[in-house]
C-alpha cells in the first residue's frame, strides 16, 4: 500500500489532484506538514500546489523546498480550476447574503461576487468553507464539485471564475527522483554572485547555447537580505542525460548555491 499525503482537508483542489494518482490518501493541514510526512516516512509521496496560472507561485512551497526539506519532485499534475457556487439544497440566488471560500478562490471570482452583491468571507480552504455553510441558506461557498458532494450540497452556479484558463500546477514530492521517460523536466534552484554583473544572463546563456528550453523561471527572496534572490528554473531534460549533467556542472561553477529539485515526467 502506497500512502500519499496531500494538502487537505478532503474536498480541496489538492485532494482532486491527489485522486488522479492514488486512493490511499492522508490529508494534512499545511504544506510543511505534507512535506514533513514524506521526510519522516509517514507517506511515500506528498502532493502540494506550486503555482497557479492566475495567482502565480505558491511561495511557501518554493521556500520549503529551497530552505527546509531535502525532497525531490517526482511528478507534476496540472488541473483546471473551475470554481462553483455551492449552496444548501433548495437555495436560490436571492437567498444568499454571504459567500465563504479560500482567499484565492474569492480573488478568482470577484466579478461574480460583485455582480450579485454578495459579501465575501475568507476561509482556511474551499472545503472548510463548504462545511461551514451547512444548514444555512443565507450562506454559500465557492469550491469544486468534490466539496459539494462531500457535504451533500448543491452547485447553484458552475464555473463562476473570472478567467476560464485558470489552472493550478501541483508537484508530487518523494525522497527519490523519477526514472527517465523521454519527455521529462528538471527543476533547480540557484543563487548568483551579487557582485558580478550579468550573472543571471550568464546562467541563462548556458541553456541557450545547449539548445535547452526553459519552461519556467521564478525568483524568490533568499531570506538573506534585500536584493538577494533565489532563482527557480524548470527546463526540458532529465538528470540522467550527459547533456543535463554538463549543464548543471557549468551552473554549479558559476553560482554560489545550486540545489537540484529532481527530474520528472512533463505533464501531458
Amino acid at each position: 500500500m502506497t500512502l500519499i499525503s496531500f494538502l487537505g482537508p478532503k474536498g480541496t483542489f489538492t485532494h482532486e489532484a491527489a485522486n488522479i494518482i492514488g486512493d490511499e490518501l492522508i490529508p494534512y493541514c499545511t504544506i510543511p506538514a505534507v512535506l514533513e510526512s514524506v521526510v519522516n516516512g509517514e507517506s511515500a509521496f506528498g502532493i502540494v500546489p506550486i503555482e497557479n496560472s492566475i495567482e502565480g507561485p505558491v511561495g511557501i512551497t518554493l521556500d520549503s523546498l529551497a530552505h527546509k526539506y531535502d525532497l525531490k519532485i517526482f511528478n507534476e499534475i496540472i488541473i483546471p480550476i473551475n470554481q462553483n457556487l455551492i449552496v444548501n439544497p433548495g437555495t436560490s440566488m436571492e437567498d444568499i447574503e454571504d459567500v465563504y471560500s479560500h482567499a484565492q478562490a474569492i480573488s478568482q471570482c470577484q466579478e461574480f461576487i460583485s455582480e450579485h452583491n454578495i459579501q465575501p468571507h475568507y476561509a482556511v480552504s474551499t472545503a472548510s468553507a463548504a462545511k461551514s455553510i451547512i444548514g444555512d441558506k443565507a450562506k454559500a461557498a465557492i469550491g469544486n464539485v468534490k466539496a459539494a458532494e462531500l457535504y451533500d450540497l448543491e452547485i447553484l452556479e458552475a464555473n463562476i471564475q473570472d478567467t476560464d484558463n485558470n489552472e493550478t500546477r501541483f508537484v508530487v514530492v518523494s525522497k527519490e527522483c523519477n526514472e527517465p521517460t523521454g519527455n521529462d523536466k528538471t527543476s533547480i534552484i540557484f543563487s548568483i554572485y551579487e557582485d558580478k554583473p550579468g550573472g543571471l544572463y550568464k546562467i541563462l546563456g548556458i541553456f541557450q547555447k545547449n539548445n535547452i528550453n526553459l519552461t519556467k523561471i521564478e525568483s524568490r527572496p533568499s531570506k538573506k537580505g534585500l536584493g538577494k534572490y533565489l532563482f527557480f528554473v524548470d527546463f526540458n531534460g532529465h538528470l540522467d542525460s550527459d547533456l543535463v549533467k554538463d549543464i548543471l556542472n557549468e551552473i554549479d561553477e558559476n553560482t554560489y548555491f545550486l540545489k537540484v529539485l529532481g527530474s520528472y515526467p512533463a505533464f501531458r
